[in-house]
Order: structure tokens, then C-alpha cells, then sequence
């Protein structure tokens, strides 16, 4: 994930409340870079989403999101057995973050 989503992540977070499910940011970077962005995160926002270290992208290809060697931009949502039941691809979601999390919601909705 780009640094700017990130950033747009954080600053729309209060437009998430409500929704009852587990979020993760996810992406190759390793554990201690990981870390690292959490905290900074953390400490510019009050707060910040679990972020989970995948170097090897073995959730990209649960979400069938692989780039080569990295991930394509997007989100997606598993269900309580781990099954992926939506997805999306889009370099924009952050830009787009009301639509986003309508989107979000819907699919919520009709699980």
C-alpha cells in the first residue's frame, strides 16, 4: 500500500466506526518496517490499524491480487472460515474513500 492511502486511511478512520469486522493493512514490507510505519502512524494519528507483514504475498494470492512481485492496490473481505468473499482492485480507493467505505458496508451487509 502507498504511503499516501495510508495516510488517507488514517485521516478518514472515524468513517469506519460501525462496522463490525477485523481490519488489517497488509503488504510486503517486513515486520521492522512494519513496526516502524505503526508507530509513526500511531503517533500522527492517536491510532492505527494492525498492519500485517506478508513478504512472501501468500495473501495476495488468497485475494488473487498478485502483482508479480508485489500487491495491487485494493480491499477485501473474508468471511469466518477465511474465505474470500469480495474483493476489489483500485489505485484510487483512498482518494475515493466515502465510495469506499459504501462499498465496504454493502458487501458487510450482504454477508
Amino acid at each position: 500500500m502507498c504511503q499516501q492511502q495510508l495516510v488517507q486511511l488514517h485521516e478518514n478512520l472515524d468513517k469506519l466506526e460501525g462496522i463490525d469486522a477485523n481490519m488489517y493493512v497488509i503488504s510486503k514490507d517486513t515486520p521492522e518496517q512494519q513496526l516502524e510505519l505503526y508507530n509513526a502512524l500511531k503517533e500522527q494519528y492517536g491510532t492505527s490499524l494492525p498492519i500485517i507483514s506478508d513478504p512472501k504475498l501468500e495473501m495476495a494470492e488468497v485475494f488473487d491480487v498478485k502483482n508479480e512481485d508485489v500487491y495491487f492496490r485494493g480491499y477485501g473481505i473474508l468471511d469466518t472460515d477465511g474465505k474470500v468473499v469480495f474483493k476489489t482492485v483500485n489505485d484510487h480507493w483512498g482518494e475515493l474513500f466515502d465510495e469506499t467505505v459504501e462499498e465496504i458496508k454493502s458487501e458487510l451487509g450482504n454477508m
